[in-house]
This record gives C-alpha cells, structure tokens and sequence, in this order.
C-alpha cells in the first residue's frame, strides 16, 4: 500500500471526510502531486483542508498546477500567498488560511482568544487538526 492510499485509509477510519466529494477531492490531490519533490506532510494537511469545498479544492488545484510546471522544489511561494489571502478574508476565513500557513511552516496552530469563528468553520478546524496529527504519524 502506497503512502498516499495508508493515508487515506486513515483518515477514513477516523472518519475525517465530511463526505464522499471531500474524500474524492483529495484523493484526487495526492494522486496527483504526492510524487513531486514540493510534497510534504505539511502540504498533504493543506490539501485535505482545501478537498473540503469546490472552491477551495479549485484554488489548491491552480495553485499546485502552477507549481508543477514552474518545477517548484518547496512551498515557499505558496505560503507566501497564504499570508496574502489571509488578510483578504473577513473573520474566520482568515483562521482558515492561518491554519494552513501552519501546516506548510510544520508549526503549532493556535487560535486568538478573541477569535470569531463560526460553528461551521470550528468544526473545519478541529478535523483539519485532527487530520494534521493523524498525516504526522503515517
């Protein structure tokens, strides 16, 4: 069994997939780029993070495209966009991006005390940190 099927496998046990679009979106990812020499952990959890949603999954998608053809070795442009589309985002959507910088920098991710986060995007948080301590032990 390859990394990326142990991982996914794992991740499913947990029952970390919202749903069968989240499981596919990712697959689909580390299908694609899990052998290009810019692949980490760190990007894998970033990955699982953005296959929760089409428009996120599309931004991922883009993203790792374009590294692949400009022959990127690591993830350093790619958080520096992170920074970038943080501040663009109102309020919990900010978080999101913080916890994906987080992923990439292989850091701890703490919330501000004053953080106003939905229920909706809490609960895409504690999965994705779920998910982050489940990718570190594969």
């Amino acid at each position: 069994m390859s990394w990326s099927d142990h991982c996914i496998a794992a991740l499913a046990e947990a029952k970390l997939f919202e749903n069968y679009g989240h499981k596919t979106r990712f697959k689909e990812l580390l299908d694609c780029y899990a052998d290009y020499p810019f692949f980490t952990k760190g990007l894998c959890k970033c990955m699982y993070l953005s296959a929760w949603d089409e428009d996120h999954f599309c931004i991922m998608l883009e993203t790792l495209t374009n590294m692949s053809l400009g022959k990127e070795t690591d993830t350093n442009d790619m958080r520096i966009q992170g920074d970038v589309l943080a501040e663009r985002e109102p309020d919990a959507g900010y978080y999101v991006f913080q916890l994906s910088n987080a992923f990439l920098d292989n850091a701890p991710f703490q919330l501000d005390e004053n953080a106003q986060i939905d229920p909706v995007n809490m609960h895409i948080i504690r999965q994705a940190l779920q998910a982050s301590e489940i990718i570190d032990s594969i």
